[in-house]
């Protein structure tokens, strides 16, 4: 059993928790204090062995999602591409993501599957990420492992097996792990996405659900 369901994370973030995917359990928390750096922000512990879009020089957009919430993927598949082109691309900051397996169940072995994924390639990280939101709706704890066999064998180069493998023994559980404990830490709740904004490298606010860019460049003070 997955350690996280042992866990009590903390509930509404500094904005707010709009309407987004609720995991169970949990208590109140603010995300921490404005003007902290985003290197000593707990939920940013482990900062260079994330997956990120960008460099740490500028804005940073820290998000928690999971690959089972509906609302993840519309922000992944509306609001990431508007971070990218708008603050990733023209070199103002970085998008930085944790997996963040709280909603349904195929979420834990995804996750697994995705950290045995990101210890060998960031690229196919991310395709598998995309996949699992793109066909969200076709994944189930029964299926998700074979399903990402075949598509890691198929559309990248590694191999599914090697990484089906790994994800069913959790033989990188600890990056999973840490991504629990950082949100733990920050008190970051159960409702997903969590997205947490820091502008010119030090904390402003967190908010949970529907995320709009509007937000997000506004905090920052980026093109809309």
């Amino acid at each position: 059993m997955y350690r996280r369901r042992a866990l009590a994370l903390a509930g509404a973030a500094a904005v707010g928790s709009l309407a987004g995917c609720a995991g169970s359990g949990g208590s109140g928390g603010s995300g921490g204090e404005g003007g902290q750096s985003l290197r000593a922000h707990p939920a940013a512990a482990g900062l260079d062995g994330l997956p990120r879009r960008g460099a740490l020089d500028g804005h940073a957009v820290l998000t928690f999602e999971d690959p089972s919430c509906t609302r993840c993927r519309a922000f992944h598949e509306e609001v990431v591409p508007q971070i990218r082109s708008n603050i990733v691309e023209p070199g103002a900051g970085a998008y930085v993501l944790r997996t963040y397996p709280v909603v349904y169940p195929w979420g834990e072995p995804a996750t697994q599957a995705l950290a045995s994924t990101h210890a060998r390639s960031e690229p196919a990280f991310w395709s598998l990420l995309d996949r699992y939101f793109a066909e969200q709706d076709q994944f189930d704890a029964d299926n998700v492992l074979d399903r990402t066999e075949a598509f890691l064998d198929a559309e990248t180069d590694l191999d599914g097996g090697a990484v089906v493998a790994d994800a069913a023994s959790e033989a990188h559980d600890e990056a999973v792990q840490d991504n629990l404990d950082a949100a733990d830490a920050a008190g970051l709740g159960r409702t997903t996405p969590v997205v947490l904004l820091f502008r010119d490298g030090e904390y402003v606010t967190s908010a949970n659900g529907s995320v709009s860019y509007d937000l997000i460049a506004e905090t920052l003070g980026v093109d809309g």
